[in-house]
């Protein structure tokens, strides 16, 4: 066995061995290390504003307005373009957000231990469906959204969280592979197992007995005519998680950062240990490789479109929440999900073929994730930029499409194909 391929070993264990464990919520600027106010982050390779797409850029627009820092659109655009405000990637901070990944430094986010590796990961709390500043929507609806969350919601959480002595995140995707998720665009049973851990623990906090909160109260009457403002902060709380199938995505995307992190770093290793995208770059970096990133024009996803819009409203691929394809659910556990080919177009058969065509380009079968449908074979796991680039083979990757203006918020989903070109750039480098 090459140096190279004892590397890729040591990675790949070191990554399937990681605990991830969510444990807390914190505000960003007071958890995060080196966050400040000053500082936004946001999904994919870094970027600078005047370079960003519609719904980065709107996703940052509702930032400023929510921090207080701009009364509106136009006085937000002027502070971001004037250098006042500075902007990185989540990851360099060790953190993810799905699609444009903003993370201001007054939100609230999760906060997941690795407990084999050390190490804390770190992600904002989800939206919902319609209408929400991770696709680059910043009306009062999303803002009054963002206060609850940060209000009422996470505050409920974090006790909880505390009450459980924290969530085994490893534990919730392997078990929701068994039923039909892959842990990335389809989470009816990752959330639903999620929400079966937490709730007992929700209702055993203050949170249970509390009915008057001084906060933006959601509309919860497409869940049920009961959720008034006569039911307690707990049941409130509950029916936004049963009401929204992505509850859990956030919190699983930290968990899947922590199992990249701990591959990450390995001597001689050609294993890519960070995909993201901005909605203009594609970007990846290599454990071997530090902290460079090989960046590509992201490509604009295939699929399907909601009633009303069409591709050319597409804008190109963004978001952290590839980290999951990184290290092997997603589009390379869509085996386990053939379900998701409804959401994404296609058909089942397409599923088990981007699964098997997956294990080309990877260095192992997961031990922990596996597919029933496959005769409960690992997921494959630790892509090789070597055999990437030797069988002209990107990885697969199903997400979430964002129309190309800011404020309009997704318009359909679909699977994507990285461009192949920093794969190359990245094979380069390790050569030298």
């Amino acid at each position: 066995m090459s140096k190279i391929d004892q590397a890729n070993q040591e990675a790949v264990k070191k990554m399937m061995m990681s605990r991830p464990v969510w444990v807390d919520i914190g505000r960003a600027k007071d958890v995060i290390p080196g966050l400040k106010d000053n500082l936004f982050l946001h999904a994919g390779p870094p970027i600078t504003w005047d370079r960003m797409s519609g719904p980065l850029k709107g996703a940052i627009i509702g930032g400023l307005i929510y921090e207080g820092k701009a009364k509106n659109a136009e006085e937000a655009k002027k502070i971001a373009a004037s250098g006042e405000i500075e902007f990185a990637p989540c990851h360099h901070y060790n953190t993810v957000g799905p699609m444009a990944g903003v993370t201001t430094p007054s939100q609230m986010v999760f906060i997941v231990e690795d407990e084999e590796w050390g190490g804390n990961t770190y992600s904002n709390m989800n939206e919902g469906y319609g209408k929400v500043l991770r696709y680059g929507a910043y009306d009062d609806e999303v803002l009054n959204r963002l206060r609850w969350l940060d209000e009422v919601y996470a505050p409920c959480l974090k006790e909880a969280v505390k009450l459980a002595k924290g969530v085994d995140m490893k534990s919730i995707i392997a078990q929701a592979l068994h039923m039909g998720d892959d842990a990335h665009n389809r989470n009816r049973a990752t959330t639903s197992l999620f929400i079966r851990t937490i709730a007992p623990f929700i209702v055993e906090t203050e949170f249970g007995k509390e009915k008057d909160y001084d906060a933006p109260r959601l509309d919860l009457s497409n869940v049920s005519e009961y959720f008034n403002n006569k039911a307690s902060i707990a049941s409130e709380v509950l029916a936004f998680m049963h009401s929204n199938d992505l509850t859990s995505l956030n919190a699983i995307m930290a968990a899947c950062k922590s199992m990249a992190l701990a591959a990450h770093g390995v001597e001689n290793s050609t294993m890519v240990t960070t995909m993201a995208r901005n909605g203009t770059d594609f970007g990846i970096r290599v454990s071997s490789t530090g902290d460079k990133w090989f960046t590509a024009p992201a490509n604009v996803p295939d699929g399907l479109f909601f009633s009303g819009f069409k591709s050319s409203d597409a804008n190109r691929d963004i978001g952290d929440s590839v980290i999951t394809e990184t290290v092997g659910v997603g589009g390379f556990a869509m085996a386990a999900a053939p379900a998701i080919v409804n959401f994404i177009g296609g058909s089942p058969a397409d599923a088990f073929d981007a699964t098997n065509e997956m294990y080309e380009i990877t260095v192992a079968e997961n031990s922990n994730f596996n597919i029933p449908a496959m005769d409960f074979k690992g997921t494959p796991t630790g892509i090789d930029v070597r055999k990437v680039v030797e069988k002209n083979i990107v990885p697969r990757i199903n997400t979430g499409i964002a129309h190309k203006e800011a404020g309009i918020g997704q318009v359909g989903a679909g699977i994507v194909k990285p461009p192949m070109e920093m794969f190359i750039d990245a094979l380069k480098e390790l050569a030298k």
